[in-house]
Formats: C-alpha cells, structure tokens, sequence
C-alpha cells in the first residue's frame, strides 16, 4: 500500500523537527587498535524499555551522532566485522539531554555468521547437498542465523533439516528428495557441525578477501536504521505497512500463525493468531482504507481478515488443484494489495481476486504463476512473473483482461513491482541484478545493470524524489538508483543475512523493512 505523503526526502526536515522537540543525543568517538580514529563501524542505541534500536556510523574522523531519541535509559554498543570491543554501556537520557560516549575496537575475528550468502556460496566447498541447501532451504533464510554459530551433530542437523522439510513442506514438496534431505544435513555438518571441516574463521580461507566489499562511500555512513525487535524469537517478520492510525502491521511467516501490530512510540507489539491449522505461512499483511487487515497464507492458499471492531480473524479458503491439495504447486497466496473498491488481489498461483461481498475467488488462469503486486492511480493492476520466462503485465479488474509486457533482459525473473506517482512502472530483476522501467504511455522499456556479483533486488521502492531502493538478498546491502543519472550508492547494513523482502513509505516518509532472520521491524533514512 503507497503513501502519496512524500518519501525520504522528508525524513531530514522530520527529523530535524523532532530534534527541536524533546530529543536526546548521543555522541562519541570510534578508535581503531591503533588509536586513530576508525571509519564506519556501526554504533547502536538501544532503548531498553522499547527495544527500539538507532543504529548508526562512525563518519571518517571516527565520530557518531546518534540523534531523536526518546527519554529513556538505553544499551550503547559498537560493532565492526573483524573487530570486537568486548564492552556495552549504559546510559540513562532525559529529554533534550546530551551524552558521550567513546568506544575503542580491538582486533578480533571475522565469523561465518557475519558474511552474506553470496560470500558463503564462494567459500563453501562443492559438495553433494550444497545445490538444495542453496535453492531451497535459502529460499526462506541463510546459513548465517541459524547454522552458522549452533554447532549441532549430524544427527541434530538431520532433526533440524527434517523438521523444516515437514512444517514447511507445502513448499518443500518436489523441490527437494529425501536423498537431498540426507545430503543438506551432511553438508551442513562438514560445515558447521561437529564434523566441520571448515575453518573456524573465514579469513583463513585465501578467497576471503576478494569477497570484501571494498569500503563505502561518506555518503553511506550517513544512513541511519531505526529497528524494533519482535517479542518471540522465532517470529520470522517479513515486512511492516502503516494503518490509518499510524500503527504497523506485520506477517510472520513460517509456522508461527500470526499477524501483529507494532506500535511504533511505545514499541508494544500485539499478536494475533489466525485459526489456521498446520502452517500457515503468512507472506503479506496490508491494512485497508476501513480499519481492517487483510492477509495472505501463502502454506493454507488462504486469505484472511482481521476485523477492527472485534479484533478477530476470519478466513477464506481457495480451491487448490486436484491431487495437489496442501502444496504449493496446487495453489498459493503470496502478496496481496486492496483495492479502494475492496476487492483484494493476490498473488501467488494463479493471480487472483478476491471479492469481499460474495466471498468469492476468481482465478486469473493466464498468469498461473505471479510473484510482486502493485495498483496504479487508474485502479489496474501490475504484477511481476517471477519465473524463468515471464515478464510484467497488468490486469483489468473492471474487465479481467490482461496483457503482458516482456523485459528487454530475457530470463531476468521479475519479483517485485511498484507504481510511481506519475503511474510508471518499476521492478526489480532478481536474475540479472537490474532495475527495469516500463512507461504504460509509451510502451517502453528502460534498464539499469546494479553493481556487484550478484545484486539480486528484492525489497523494492520509489521514493518521493524518484529514486529507486533495493535491499540486495545475496550481498546484504541496500542500494539507490537515481534513475536520471544512472548513479547507484550502495549502504552497509547493520545485520548480516538481511532477507528483507519488501519496502512500504509511510505517512512520515519512512521506508519500512522487515529483516526475518533478525527478527526485526524498522525503517531507515538519510541522516543530514
């Protein structure tokens, strides 16, 4: 759901009132072992009551600011990869007060679990187990979170594998052999387990250091991440949009059967829990313009809702395909978007449409496979084909005819799309790691090649100014288009395995994420 209330070309001027209003300071230096001043280590603030956190840099003569924060008694901590500090501090700050605080890294080690899933398909060996682990165990999350510090013996991985091939097996169903299973678990142990045979630290690896990406820009260091941890630590947040009263709403995919609702000034969190049985999956969760909720199950090919008045959940099922019953091949909800006249779309397989009043699906037959969503000003409605041969295209909901459009880059795997506000069309090339524009009026294609190995765009957005955000899935990095120059600026993130799946701009120019593997909520902007 798009805001028409500006993008992060506000978030300076929001901020700076903020600042002008009631808002505490953090501030310090960032010495390197050597003593000299050390540029772009990640500074947080965390507020312990809220869990909110400010994550930010240290600028090139070593020193941070960590701005806006609420009274409160906050965590502060420093991280850079490769170096450790062995100390946090704490600090109690009332309104308009100032600290300081100065950190001093010292040399340490560089773990598997801070690199980003490209770097660990260079370092892993070739091994049978390597190809499944990649293509379908990563499809959800990474190696960093959850294998790469657990240290389980083959037979806890083997319980570990077995067990997210039976909750997740609506999508694990033919993608994946039990010869496969065995091999993922094998493979995992080489690597992480008892058995490992890798080194305890990558840096004794010689390809290291050619997978570093090599130092960021000062304008990089300027971003500033606001983020929110979820209160179960399995939650698997996938994204997070604003409703009418400023609160965010958010899926939680995997098994955990729940949408919930952040409140964003006291970081309180409420969960609601669908009546699904078994997994539900829940892959998108977008408020509507009269209070209520609607979401995807994308394991059940469901859609629910919650309702605002009863605060309870009401589910719709579709039809799945016969003999295919329960998988994800005989039917599925992905990503949804509402209409202003109620209707709700969604994607997954097939497209479809949902209507509220006769509670009725309507199956989009020509497109049995879909993967981003978005709605332009003239009610119609664009989707995304994330497949090997598929493009874009747009359906008529007065009509139901569609028309698809084919990439100038064959094979690029289209995944996420959005509308800008003068109704051009933007998506992000998962494949071929570029950003494609389609002009409805013109029928034209344009795009732009993104730098790195393997930039695979994932989370998407055009803010107010008509840049273009991604969150790379491969290389944990968040990237800027501007379009007119054809210039990228790529920002470190704080997190390693970053999985962000999709960007919503609220009310105040904020671009929200969702970071499942860190179970995190946030936002993020330029900082002046």
């Amino acid at each position: 759901m798009r805001s028409m209330l500006g993008g992060l070309a506000l978030s300076t001027s929001i901020f700076a009132l903020a600042a002008a209003a009631q808002a505490a300071t953090v501030t310090g230096m960032v010495k390197g072992p050597d003593g000299a001043p050390f540029r772009g280590a990640f500074v947080a603030a965390q507020n312990l009551k809220t869990k909110m956190t400010v994550n930010v840099q240290s600028r090139g003569d070593g020193h941070f600011i960590v701005k806006n924060l609420p009274a409160g008694d906050y965590e502060l901590r420093v991280k850079s990869v490769g170096f450790t500090n062995g100390q946090t501090s704490r600090v109690t700050l009332g309104a308009d007060q100032s600290a300081n605080k100065d950190f001093a890294l010292e040399k340490g080690e560089v773990h598997w679990a801070d690199l980003s899933t490209w770097q660990g398909n260079v370092l892993f060996p070739d091994a049978p187990g390597k190809k499944p682990l990649f293509n379908v165990c990563f499809a959800c999350h990474g190696f960093e979170s959850r294998m790469a510090d657990k240290g389980y013996d083959l037979a806890g991985w083997q319980a570990r594998v077995k067990y997210m091939t039976t909750s997740m097996s609506f999508f694990t169903h033919g993608r994946i052999s039990e010869q496969e299973e065995k091999d993922v678990a094998t493979y995992i142990n080489s690597l992480f387990g008892k058995d490992r045979t890798l080194p305890k630290s990558p840096e004794a690896m010689p390809k290291y250091k050619d997978t570093v990406h090599a130092p960021y820009g000062d304008e990089a260091l300027r971003m500033v991440y606001v983020d929110y941890e979820m209160p179960n630590p399995s939650s698997f947040p996938w994204s997070a949009a604003e409703d009418r009263d400023g609160k965010y709403w958010i899926p939680f995919y995997g098994a955990n059967n729940k949408i919930a609702r952040l409140d964003a000034t006291t970081g309180a969190v409420e969960e609601f829990t669908t009546p699904n049985e078994g997994t539900s999956a829940i892959h998108s969760a977008i408020p509507a313009p009269d209070g209520s909720v609607w979401f995807t199950q994308q394991g059940a090919n469901k859609i629910g809702r919650w309702d605002p008045v009863t605060k309870k959940i009401t589910e719709y099922q579709d039809s799945w395909k016969p003999g295919q019953e329960g998988y994800l091949d005989g039917g599925s909800k992905h990503t949804l978007r509402v209409l202003p006249n109620g209707e709700v779309w969604s994607t997954g397989g097939p497209l479809s449409r949902f209507d509220p009043k006769e509670g009725k699906f309507t199956g989009v037959d020509s497109v049995p496979s879909v993967y981003g969503i978005a709605t332009d000003k003239n009610g119609l409605v664009w989707f995304a084909e994330y497949t090997p041969n598929g493009g874009i295209g747009v359906a008529d909901p007065k009509t139901m005819k569609v028309e698809k459009f084919m990439p100038p880059t064959k094979g690029s795997r289209s995944r996420r799309i959005v509308t800008d506000d003068q109704g051009v069309i933007w998506f992000a090339e998962f494949q071929s790691g570029k950003v494609g524009k389609f002009d409805p009026k013109t029928r034209a294609f344009e795009e732009w090649q993104l730098p790195g190995a393997e930039p695979t765009p994932y989370a998407f957005e055009v803010d107010a100014k008509g840049d273009v955000w991604y969150s790379s899935e491969h290389q944990d990095v968040l990237g800027r288009l501007d379009p007119r120059s054809g210039k990228v600026v790529e920002f470190p993130l704080p997190y390693a395995e970053n999985t962000m799946r999709e960007f919503f701009k609220d009310s105040k120019g904020h671009m929200w994420y969702g970071t499942p593997a860190n179970n995190k909520v946030g936002y993020f902007y330029l900082d002046e």
